[in-house]
């Protein structure tokens, strides 16, 4: 992988699963500490987000198969099925050699969704 291109599965999970710059860095400090318990301050303060925003990123994560909530103690942590780990290990190392790449990947498919909301508003001849 040169530092231009993604691999085509990490392109493709990245415009259909991860919505934002700060989701795709809490799947990654999960994923760099599997064994710690994560709640909203925890991750919020890592990620230097209020806990509101880190309670959704959470509660995404789950919703994504990505954390697990753990009943004793009361946290999350990382605990993807198998594929979806190999896949975010392969997101991990694109990220490592191209971040630019990936977060101008993310960001465009945000720009593109504003485009089509603000698109929706503008007025055109009939």
């Amino acid at each position: 992988m040169t530092r231009g291109e993604l691999p085509a599965e990490v392109r493709r999970f990245i415009l259909v699963s991860i919505p934002s710059v700060p989701y795709l860095e809490a799947v990654l400090l999960l994923r760099a500490e599997p064994d710690v318990l994560w709640n909203a301050a925890r991750l919020g303060q890592r990620l230097y987000v209020n806990e509101r925003v880190a309670g959704d990123l959470i509660r995404e994560l789950a919703g994504g198969a990505i954390a697990q909530a753990q009943e004793a103690g009361g946290g999350w942590h990382y605990a993807p099925h198998a594929d979806l780990a190999q896949l975010l290990d392969a997101l991990a190392a694109a990220y490592t050699h191209n971040l630019v790449g990936v977060t101008d990947l993310i960001h465009s498919r945000v720009d593109k969704r504003a485009q089509q909301f603000a698109d929706a508003f503008r007025f055109r001849k009939e």
